[in-house]
């Protein structure tokens, strides 16, 4: 298969564009959701001992969800500083240790959404957190105990990711 043509032809906070697909002799055409590429992390402060999750409101589920810390990485940014700006933004943390868990597609079939998951380990706190106010944020900071979080029913699956990944470095 071969992409032979791209339009955008949705341009709002989200794009959306429609691609036409060489298939052999056929010709298909696909809708591609292109929200951009993003990162996340699983923080964990080293003074408090405890994982630092956020929950807020999400329009796909129309409904507050937990999450990982996460954002969009911009134009040219590479990932770790747009990790390090959205941990700073939303829980107020500069990192002391960061490391790359899994680059990953959440959903392949219909996304070009690419995720970087990080595991990040932070001690102290430089800023309030809490989201900017001029991007109509408003994250609550959730903190979490080991036993806690692995009993948490998670609904986002960044944050399932980095949790098993947790699990299966803690054996």
């Amino acid at each position: 298969m071969q992409i032979i043509e791209r339009t955008r032809v949705f341009n709002g906070h989200y794009k959306v564009n429609q691609l036409i697909v060489q298939d052999g002799d056929a010709q298909l055409k696909r809708e591609q959701f292109a929200p951009g590429k993003a990162v996340a992390a699983l923080v964990y402060d080293t003074a408090r001992q405890v994982y630092v999750l956020t929950r807020q409101f999400r329009i796909g589920p129309e409904k507050e969800i937990l999450e990982l810390a996460a954002g969009m990485i911009d134009h040219d940014e590479a990932p770790e500083t747009a990790v390090r700006r959205e941990i700073h933004e939303e829980l107020g943390y500069e990192i002391d240790r960061l490391e790359e868990i899994v680059q990953m597609w959440p959903s392949p079939g219909t996304s070009s959404e690419a995720i970087t998951i990080y595991y990040a380990e932070v001690s102290h706190k430089t800023g309030a957190g809490g989201g900017l106010i001029e991007e109509n944020e408003k994250i609550e900071m959730v903190d979490f105990t080991w036993d806690a979080l692995v009993a948490e029913p998670l609904q986002d699956a960044k944050t399932m990711i980095a949790v098993q990944w947790a699990q299966l470095r803690k054996r």
